[in-house]
């Protein structure tokens, strides 16, 4: 569950991994305080974690490059499309100010109960609240206009060779 929020906060699966490698280590350095409630103390890091990453790549930024992702094994039509939904989200997701993001991350696909977001985040129960209402309708009408505008184009078969 870790890996898949970092997934969802991060802009790179190795970055996820990074960061998961790094907080189940801070975990385990701090072992005293996590041993009463190891889940929870670990999502707590890991948001610690991507908010420095955040940081860094805003004073850091990279420049991008080209990633060519249609190899040869890339023949699936419901991988591609599913890989293109979490692609959509994902990139939609980003566009979420971060307490939005951090808060649909833990609520949904964490499913933390609100009182185990606040406390993870440091923000108040109502402001989970009203951040999870706000993000769910920005995140709708984002998704919204990235299908009026994109539609089922964006899905592409990949063929080998």
């Amino acid at each position: 569950m870790l890996l898949r929020a970092a997934l969802v906060l991060l802009s790179s699966r190795e970055e996820a991994e990074d960061a998961l490698q790094l907080t189940l280590l801070r975990t385990f350095r701090r072992w005293d305080r996590a041993r009463e409630a190891p889940e929870a103390y670990s999502r707590t890091v890991l948001v610690n974690v991507c908010r420095e990453r955040w940081r860094h790549a805003k004073r850091h930024p990279e420049v991008p490059g080209v990633i060519d992702d249609a190899g040869p094994n890339a023949v699936v039509m419901s991988f591609a499309e599913a890989a293109d939904r979490r692609h959509v989200l994902v990139r939609v997701l980003r566009r979420l100010p971060d307490v939005q993001r951090e808060v649909l991350v833990f609520r949904y696909l964490l499913d933390a109960s609100v009182a185990d977001t606040a406390k993870a985040l440091g923000i108040a129960e109502g402001t989970v609240k009203s951040a999870a209402s706000r993000g769910l309708d920005q995140l709708r009408t984002l998704l919204s206009a990235e299908h009026a505008e994109y539609g089922d184009k964006r899905v592409r078969r990949v063929h080998p060779g």
